[in-house]
């Protein structure tokens, strides 16, 4: 009727973080000044899209959470953006677009898993050696990622600063120098957990809304390296180089697991076993004996690919991958080999027909005794067992009755259970013929 109204379309806005807020320098820790201009923030990214296509798909993954406890603006690990309302009233939008890129580009480069590593390794834990690593990290972003329609932020850290090069990584500028002369001046930088893997006390944490898995953070830089690669000519020299190494496809590793299963396959005693349809050619020497001959037979494989969480989805593309040349590796003979999922239980031994088409099943822990329990209980049993798994796991006690190779997932030596930071997963038993893929 021409009396009704429509309703109004909801505009887009800010969660806000549900932490406890940390004092401000007043001593309080209530909200202050104009609320959070949402419109403003979100031209900003629109901006940041628009002259930075190929970041198009990591900018539109963050969530914004409205933060005054942020000195600017920040990120955590599961790409959530924390926005300081004062920060965007007095930023111009052309600024803010370049604040929007700086921030994913934590994410992208993985500045918070490079930074835990880091600090495990030099033992730097402390509150001044996180902000040197966030330093760094601003370092190795900052070279190359204004001009061309992004403005350089009021305050932005780069290497020129300390007269050091351009095009290093956060590694290299923390092994350059210790950073200690701009400690003091930049006491108010902080881009978040996602800059160096310490998680802050205004973010959500794991269990907030919004957070993306391990699982979309891969997809997202996947799609981003993909569209990089695709069009180089559009992204700096950095960039190219960070989605040329994000997901390139090493062979080394390929071949030495390759041949591992084929000299497995091929060794005495694999495979092989004694018929009496060819009488061996030594029942000649006793009359009225028939011996049985040797008879080689093709070799059975059963791949137990981990499916626990702690294996990403790129890492579990690879494994099939794996699958479809360890097939190569026997002949062709896709009915020799058969696949395991395996979490903290085993799945059912499944039949390879395409390695594509094959449905991993998991996503909880981990405990591939299971996994290689399952495959010797197969029937007919496998004469090599093909372990693909990150490693943190319990391995079985005894040696498995037929052969063992374990295609290794690179992990850092850091501790891997929260509640017991002492603890450091078991190393690949030494029955199994070990190879590190990637």
């Amino acid at each position: 009727m021409s009396g009704d109204r429509k309703a109004p379309v909801p505009r887009p806005t800010a969660q806000r973080s549900t932490r406890p807020r940390r004092a401000g320098p007043g001593g309080s820790n209530s909200r202050t000044g104009p609320p959070l201009d949402m419109a403003k923030l979100l031209t900003a990214r629109l901006h940041a899209v628009k002259v930075r296509p190929y970041l198009a798909d990591a900018l539109f993954a963050l969530h914004v959470v409205e933060d005054w406890s942020v000195p600017t603006m920040a990120v955590d690990t599961h790409w959530r953006c924390y926005v300081s309302p004062g920060f965007v009233a007095r930023t111009p939008v052309e600024q803010l677009a370049g604040v929007w890129v700086h921030e994913v580009s934590h994410l992208l480069r993985d500045h918070h898993g490079r930074g835990e590593r880091y600090a495990v390794e030099h033992g730097e834990h402390g509150p001044g050696e996180r902000l040197r690593r966030n330093i760094a990290a601003d370092f190795e972003i900052n070279d190359d990622i204004y001009g061309d329609g992004l403005s350089v932020p009021a305050g932005v850290v780069q290497p020129s600063l300390l007269r050091l090069p351009n095009g290093l990584l956060m590694e290299e500028y923390l092994q350059t120098t210790s950073l200690s002369g701009l400690a003091t001046e930049l006491a108010w930088l902080d881009c978040g957990s996602g800059a160096d893997g310490h998680e802050r006390p205004w973010e959500l944490g794991s269990d907030g809304a919004h957070g993306l898995s391990r699982q979309q953070r891969d997809a997202v830089r996947f799609r981003v390296a993909e569209g990089i690669k695709g069009r180089p000519g559009d992204a700096p020299e950095g960039w190219r180089r960070w989605a040329h190494r994000a997901f390139q496809q090493p062979q080394p590793w390929r071949r030495l697991l390759g041949a591992a299963v084929r000299s497995a396959v091929g060794t005495p005693g694999v495979g092989e076993n004694h018929s009496y349809r060819r009488p061996s050619r030594r029942s000649a020497g006793v009359p009225g004996v028939l011996l049985p001959s040797l008879l080689r037979t093709p070799p059975r494989v059963c791949v137990v690919i981990d499916t626990s969480g702690s294996v990403s989805d790129a890492e579990l593309g690879s494994a099939l991958l794996e699958v479809a040349a360890i097939s190569r590796a026997v002949g062709g003979r896709r009915d020799l080999v058969s696949v395991i999922s395996c979490d903290a239980a085993a799945g059912i031994a499944v039949p390879l027909c395409r390695a594509e088409n094959i449905e991993l099943i998991g996503g909880g822990g981990t405990d591939l005794r299971s996994g290689f329990a399952r495959a010797i209980r197969s029937r007919p049993r496998p004469d090599v067992v093909v372990a693909l798994t990150d490693g943190q796991t319990p391995w079985p006690v005894t040696r498995p009755p037929c052969r063992t190779v374990v295609g290794l997932f690179p992990r850092t030596s850091r501790a891997v259970d929260e509640m017991n930071l002492d603890y450091v997963p078991d190393a690949p038993p030494s029955w199994a013929r070990v190879v590190t893929i990637g």
